[in-house]
């Protein structure tokens, strides 16, 4: 009986019987002093290398912060570089502690794979870029057209939707590697290049004086909610995972950023002061130091903040992605 406990403990975290913190995977993350964050590693605003080797982007960013809240410092966090492919089999066997990697939230992904979808960190939708001399002004107009899709994405069903759905016929050109794709659109192998818009909006970015030679459709086929992934069976982790996000979100709507927290905390606003854990003990209540929110806005910023420091260099407005106070659809629970 021993021994057949002791298994069961030892197994991966996803599965094991939660102890300590109440969490499995915290408890995991704290004794090995690192958060394994699953990212793309590829993608442009979202988890890209930049020219000394740190991967910058929201995403990578949400990792930095995750990484804050529970160890009290957002540098421990390793990235581990996944495809679209593989990313949700690393998550369910506990190769990573949670799934940042622009994955939409859909029904099956939760109901058949043991996930949990966490937060919607950005609201995207699948579009399509073509040449700018090819003439085409809507996704419609693309009848015939070969198109290059990645695999295992949801755009791939998303694409085949919407010809069907219209009786137009199209080739797909399924190339998994993010760089790979990109170069085969690049070199002709396709007429458009299919995915999240926000993906294509950096892409087209990062072409530089080329730019000018492609033009990006304006209309979005599909409305994606994107974000974090966990296991299902840890429900503490899950609230951290969430609760960070909205911890964000909620620093932006009072004003609070990673400049002004001493001041912010002197406010005279019971939002601001359990958020920056000065009184209440919100923290404790999921495992955590009543800092945790305090420190992933110290050491990341607000939303806004990572905003600012990702979308905006690549062109991105704010848009749907703007606090729901301002017409936009980001928005958080109260933090109480």
């Amino acid at each position: 009986m021993a021994g057949l406990l002791a298994g069961v403990l030892a197994a991966w975290p996803g599965q094991a019987v939660a102890q300590g913190s109440g969490s499995a995977t915290l408890d995991a993350v704290r004794a090995r002093g690192a958060l394994l964050c699953g990212v793309s590693g590829e993608i442009a605003g979202f988890s890209l290398a930049d020219s000394r080797g740190v991967v910058q982007g929201m995403d990578a960013d949400y990792c930095r912060a995750i990484a804050a809240a529970t160890l009290g410092d957002a540098n421990k966090v390793r990235f581990i570089h996944l495809s679209a492919q593989t990313r949700f089999t690393a998550l369910q066997s506990g190769e990573i502690d949670v799934l940042i990697r622009n994955t939409g939230w859909s029904l099956t992904r939760e109901s058949a794979l043991g996930l949990l979808f966490g937060a919607t960190n950005f609201w995207d939708g699948t579009g399509f870029i073509v040449r700018a001399s090819a003439g085409v002004g809507k996704p419609a107009e693309l009848g015939g057209a070969a198109i290059c899709i990645r695999p295992g994405t949801s755009t791939e069903l998303e694409v085949a939707d919407f010809f069907r759905s219209r009786q137009i016929a199209f080739t797909p050109v399924m190339i998994a590697g993010v760089n790979e794709i990109q170069d085969a659109f690049l070199a002709g192998r396709c007429d458009a290049f299919a995915t999240d818009a926000s993906q294509l909006a950096g892409f087209r970015q990062n072409l530089g004086a080329r730019a000018a030679e492609f033009t990006i459709l304006p209309e979005a086929i599909s409305s994606a909610p994107s974000g974090s992934m966990v296991r299902k069976g840890d429900d503490k982790w899950y609230d951290i995972v969430r609760w960070t996000h909205y911890a964000l979100l909620t620093a932006e709507q009072f004003d609070v950023t990673s400049k002004n927290l001493d001041e912010a905390a002197k406010r005279d606003s019971p939002d601001i002061r359990r958020l920056l854990g000065v009184e209440g003990n919100i923290g404790q209540t999921m495992g955590l130091d009543n800092a945790w929110a305090r420190n992933a806005v110290a050491q990341v910023g607000n939303y806004a903040e990572l905003w600012a420091r990702h979308m905006t260099p690549i062109g991105l407005e704010r848009g749907i992605n703007r606090l729901w106070t301002q017409g936009g659809l980001q928005f958080s629970p109260p933090v109480r």
